[in-house]
């Protein structure tokens, strides 16, 4: 996979050469492009924004600067208008253009394995106002996967957080890059109903007067597994009821049904309901 950051302060990317993302570069399964958007600026100041049109406070990066840098990346010629986008539709490209933009819909663990899946993804970190709002249909019209994302309800000063979230979320998908592939399995939101992980506990069994579950210790592993699934039930009820709402009934056990009831759920439907 190839995957391109554009932004102003490209340094903070050289934490991509950590860990499980730097050995991943090692071993070729993820080549990184870390790029400054001033160089694609045309004057002395290397500026990448300007006012708000109509007014406001703050500023707002420029698309034309954006374009030039986009287009590159690409390896595409810049269209002289929107209406050119027709013809330039199916243009040859596996890229996926992703925005952060906290008033975009949140990214997700499904939109983490999609990516995944991508041979080319293009970053782009927006800082000020952000980016011109042009920028993702001019994109978009021309027939590229572009993409918006929120990591959640709050504002942060530019988007390279939220690039760095979405790019480990994605990346630790690819096959190889996790030495234990079981241990993407079991964690939270990647199995197919999502559920919250139960909690994980190590040795000694004793630590401080507090002891790990005592079926964790009994090698009972039909019984460990029940433990489990059932905290995963009880967490997800409590602090995501959300995703309990969207199960499928139908592919619940009578054990699964029982719990859910006695936890305040109807499960006699497509999907369980609050009482």
């Amino acid at each position: 996979m190839r995957i391109d950051i554009v932004s102003v302060f490209p340094e903070y990317f050289n934490v991509l050469d950590l860990s499980l993302l730097g050995k991943a570069q090692d071993k070729g399964l993820v080549e990184f492009g870390i790029h400054n958007l001033r160089d694609w600026t045309h004057d002395v100041h290397h500026s990448v924004d300007d006012t708000p049109v109509g007014g406001g406070a703050g500023m707002v990066m420029k698309p034309e600067v954006w374009a030039r840098c986009l287009d590159d990346l690409l390896g595409i010629e810049p269209l002289e208008s929107i209406e050119q986008a027709d013809a330039a539709t199916g243009r040859d490209s596996s890229a996926v253009l992703v925005f952060p933009n906290p008033s975009a819909p949140t990214f997700t663990q499904k939109d983490a394995t999609e990516l995944s899946h991508a041979k080319h993804l293009i970053f782009g970190c927006g800082r000020y106002e952000g980016y011109d709002g042009r920028l993702p249909a001019y994109y978009a019209a021309q027939g590229y996967d572009v993409r918006e994302y929120s990591i959640g309800d709050y504002v942060l000063n530019g988007g390279e957080v939220a690039v760095s979230v979405m790019v480990e979320a994605t990346t630790r998908l690819i096959d190889g890059f996790m030495g234990n592939h079981a241990s993407i399995e079991e964690e939270s939101y990647t199995g197919s109903e999502g559920l919250l992980e139960h909690r994980q506990y190590t040795k000694p069994a004793t630590w401080r007067g507090m002891s790990v579950p005592e079926v964790l210790l009994s090698g009972h592993h039909a019984n460990i597994d029940r433990f489990r699934r059932d905290e995963e039930l009880r967490r997800t009820s409590a602090l995501r009821p959300d995703i309990i709402e969207a199960l499928d009934c139908s592919r619940l056990d009578k054990k699964d049904r029982k719990l859910l009831t006695e936890l305040g759920w109807i499960v006699n439907g497509d999907h369980p309901r609050s009482r």
